[in-house]
């Protein structure tokens, strides 16, 4: 897809916060620091539109970005570790969870997983609410420059094992070298129609 338009709306805090839905939304979630905001940079062709950190939990608000006026891409905050308060934690996975069962043109989810590490509880958590809410999951698995490219495929279908999924529906993906940029676009394509 040709990005002619990528900029951010609005971040919501809490649930009262979320805007009006307007158009279909695709939302990225997956663990902090698993190069979420990296890979939404990447395939909307743009630096710093979504925020980087080497931190753990830089993005602390459900950020909505209007991509040529077709669709938004949400920013979901990551899950797991964060040098945030439990509270904290609670309260995103609190707005989180709100904002899947209640968003009624939210078409996907892009689950995003390293490469390097086996699927955790928080991960099968995460496709267990999202089958649950009948909402499908995108599976992107980025980070895919930092092992050998003779190792891909075998980590490619160990983690397509642990996760009960076929080969064919992880997109392995490098926010380095864009390896599997087109892949995403048309499985995003195919919840824009």
């Amino acid at each position: 897809m040709k990005i002619t338009k990528a900029e951010f709306v609005t971040g919501a805090s809490h649930s009262g916060s979320l805007p009006k839905e307007t158009m279909t939304e695709i939302a990225f979630a997956g663990r902090s620091n698993v190069g979420k905001s990296s890979l939404i940079n990447k395939i909307l062709n743009r630096k710093k539109l979504a925020v980087t950190s080497s931190k753990p939990g830089r993005t602390r608000q459900i950020n909505f970005f209007n991509v040529n006026d077709l669709f938004l891409a949400v920013d979901l905050p990551g899950y797991g570790f964060a040098k945030v308060s439990k509270e904290e934690r609670r309260k995103w996975g609190r707005l989180i969870s709100a904002y899947m069962a209640d968003r009624r043109k939210l078409a996907a989810v892009i689950v995003i997983l390293d490469v390097r590490r086996d699927p955790n509880e928080m991960d099968l958590s995460l496709f267990q609410m999202l089958d649950e809410l009948d909402i499908p999951p995108i599976v992107v698995l980025t980070k895919a420059d930092k092992i050998k490219r003779g190792q891909r495929a075998k980590r490619k279908a160990e983690i397509a094992r642990s996760l009960e999924m076929k080969n064919s529906e992880l997109i392995l993906f490098s926010a380095v070298t864009g390896d599997g940029k087109a892949e995403i676009w048309r499985a995003i394509g195919t919840y824009l129609a």
